[in-house]
């Protein structure tokens, strides 16, 4: 869900309070003035009883300032960052693909033999006596840390692959609430095709929060999902799909909102977990999905995924904001997409990129040789 209730509410204040004059050298509070932009212009607008002058009566309201207008040749712009931005995503992957294999190689290769650690068995009493000397902190601190690793190690790979992804959303939460950060918070963190700065915002958005409660849904999701999705494309596709939806759902945010004339900011990572969603329902739709609030009933994924591109289309047709209905279908339609013809199109043809960054790693040219040198680069 794209969360826009601060966002809206952000864009009229700033409407109503660019009429105020301040001082020159005053400091404003951004997060103040986002919650308090409407009361203070109803209390500047009220007047004195009885002090009502006759024309009063006569005058007509101010008018309301005029929507902005965002032509479409104006996104031409963040269309050719999301073609590049899609483009680099993928091209890092296939080359972080290719590192984390030929790191794999070099550790089963470097591995010690057995014998050597029959060796290092001799060494068991000097540990004993180590951890004798250590203090009752240092123990306790040891075993700590020896808890969370045990922790980690039976996470799934996807499970700790989106675990940085929800620690970087909660650092930017916490931004916003820092108010020396909120000016370049407003602008950087939030999407608007209105907005002067286009490209960078639909990168930095995707991973924005402004609820609490809106982060914790969409890392719900992601966090549910992400191992069935790790599996099936790898860590390495994984990140490009998710990083490549977050700024595709973005551009299909602003052509929506530029054809239709409603313009307003929005941030949130719903279109790139929509887009996790989306894939994991198009490769598995007869899985059974469980509701989080209604424990008896279960859905196949394939309805899952109908029901909510169903609700997004009615949505964005009616003018519906409570969410980004745009964001989301466009995410959806791009994780679907992905999973059926995609994967084929895309990274099925990384190879000439891999070949050229082998070339590059390599000690020297025309492959292996027998002997130590590594072999051509054979990606999956």
């Amino acid at each position: 869900m794209a969360w826009r209730g601060f966002v809206v509410k952000w864009a009229q204040t700033n409407v109503i309070t660019a009429k105020n004059v301040t001082p020159r050298g005053s400091r404003v509070d951004s997060y103040n003035q986002l919650r308090r932009g409407f009361r203070h212009e109803a209390k500047k607008t009220e007047t004195k009883k009885g002090n009502v002058s006759p024309e009063t009566h006569n005058t007509c309201p101010t008018e309301p300032p005029p929507r902005p207008n965002v032509p479409l040749r104006k996104l031409l712009k963040p269309l050719m960052f999301t073609v590049g931005f899609t483009g680099c995503s993928f091209g890092a992957a296939a080359i972080l693909q290719y590192e984390s294999i030929k790191s794999r190689v070099r550790t089963l290769r470097d591995k010690e033999e057995p014998e050597q650690f029959l060796e290092g068995s001799a060494d068991m009493v000097h540990w004993h006596d180590w951890w004798n000397q250590l203090t009752g902190f240092q123990r306790q601190l040891i075993l700590l840390m020896s808890v969370a690793d045990d922790l980690w190690g039976s996470l799934t790979e996807g499970q700790k692959t989106v675990s940085g992804i929800i620690a970087l959303n909660a650092v930017v939460l916490c931004c916003w609430r820092i108010p020396s950060m909120q000016r370049s918070m407003l602008k950087y963190f939030i999407s608007n095709p209105a907005s002067k700065r286009q490209c960078f915002p639909m990168v930095l958005s995707c991973f924005s929060h402004y609820s609490i409660i809106h982060m914790m849904a969409n890392m719900y999701v992601l966090w549910t999902f992400s191992s069935g999705i790790v599996s099936l494309l790898g860590r390495e596709q994984f990140l490009a799909v998710y990083m490549s939806a977050g700024v595709i759902s973005t551009m299909v945010s602003y052509v929506c909102k530029a054809a239709s004339g409603r313009i307003y900011p929005s941030l949130g990572a719903s279109g790139a977990v929509m887009a996790v969603l989306a894939a994991f329902c198009a490769n598995v739709p007869e899985a059974k999905l469980g509701i989080l609030f209604l424990p008896g009933l279960s859905v196949t994924a394939g309805n899952v995924i109908k029901a909510v591109v169903a609700v997004d289309t009615v949505g964005l047709l009616l003018g519906w904001r409570l969410v980004d209905h745009a964001a989301h279908l466009g995410g959806a339609l791009f994780g679907a997409w992905y999973v059926t013809y995609g994967h084929k199109l895309i990274w099925s043809k990384r190879e000439p990129l891999v070949k050229i960054w082998h070339d590059i790693r390599s000690p020297g040219r025309g492959g292996s040789r027998p002997g130590g040198r590594e072999g051509p680069y054979r990606p999956n």
